[in-house]
């Protein structure tokens, strides 16, 4: 194989007049569609009413996109950000010709998990659905919807790896750079698929499990256990991870990853609070 890969993708994936629809936007709304195709479809196979699918949707939206952009500014610039709180919020940004729209520059996946976890719990209050069902159905379309993220984040040329002499390394061009690097959103989005399809065979072998928080113990394991481990080959995402990563060896993304990984194995190895929250008694159909 020949190498490296020089990546310099336009960022916009299609034109109409003057907007441009971005790949990363792009790859966002393709894994959220597929994600909405693939719940609708278990919420039928499970016998949930249409009526309490309906909502799902929009609640799961605004918990991803606000929790991560939230995580973001809070786990990785708070400082800027609580004395810049309007930019938190809004894709503005204060220039010295005023405020300008820059977008939304900064999501974090911990943080839309964070958002989407709360999300669902309001949706549940207000459907009676199940949250161990709710949360498992949900699991089983995530990593499918995790993968999109990272194609748009490798279209960006942003999360990018440490550099490196392998024959598959990217020059990421747009951000100026001369040296190949681990395309290490790449690597996630494969990982992630492969975790998709690897749910959805649990999930032949073990619909009963739906609604005992089984998927998502799985999936919540099986994506951050890699994302601790993919972290070594990234670079970190903000100057002062610097020296945390000088003081302990680890980086912001991992020491946030380790609550999910010991949540998602309780969830996984049937905890106690799953058996109480769940529907052990109500087999998936």
């Amino acid at each position: 194989m020949e190498g490296p890969i020089i990546w310099n993708p336009d960022l916009v994936a299609l034109h109409i007049g003057n907007f441009g629809l971005r790949w990363y936007s792009l790859c966002w709304g393709i894994g959220l569609v597929l994600a909405y195709f693939i719940v609708a479809r278990l919420y039928r196979r499970q016998g949930i009413p249409g009526e309490k699918f309906d909502p799902l949707f929009f609640y799961c939206l605004i918990g991803i996109l606000v929790g991560a952009r939230l995580g973001h500014c809070l786990f990785y610039e708070p400082a800027y950000f609580l004395s810049h709180p309007v930019e938190m919020f809004l894709p503005i940004s204060r220039t010295a010709d005023g405020w300008r729209y820059t977008g939304y520059a900064g999501l974090a996946s911990h943080g839309g998990t964070l958002g989407l976890i709360l999300a669902l719990w309001l949706y549940v209050r207000r459907t009676k659905v199940n949250l161990m069902r709710v949360l498992d159905n949900i699991a089983i379309a995530t990593p499918i919807t995790a993968c999109f993220i990272r194609l748009g984040n490798l279209m960006n040329s942003e999360i990018v790896g440490r550099p490196t002499d392998v024959a598959w390394g990217f020059v990421f061009a747009h951000n100026g750079d001369v040296v190949a690097r681990h395309p290490a959103q790449l690597y996630e989005a494969i990982a992630y698929l492969v975790f998709f399809f690897a749910g959805l065979w649990l999930y032949r072998r073990h619909s009963q499990k739906v609604g005992t928080g089984y998927f998502f113990g799985y999936c919540l394991t099986a994506i951050f256990t890699f994302r601790f481990f993919v972290e070594f080959l990234k670079e970190v995402q903000e100057p002062w991870e610097q020296n945390l990563v000088a003081a302990i060896g680890l980086n912001q993304g991992q020491l946030l990853s380790l609550p999910f990984i010991v949540i998602g194995l309780y969830c996984w190895l049937g905890g106690k609070w799953c058996r109480r929250l769940g529907e052990t008694n109500k087999p998936a159909l």
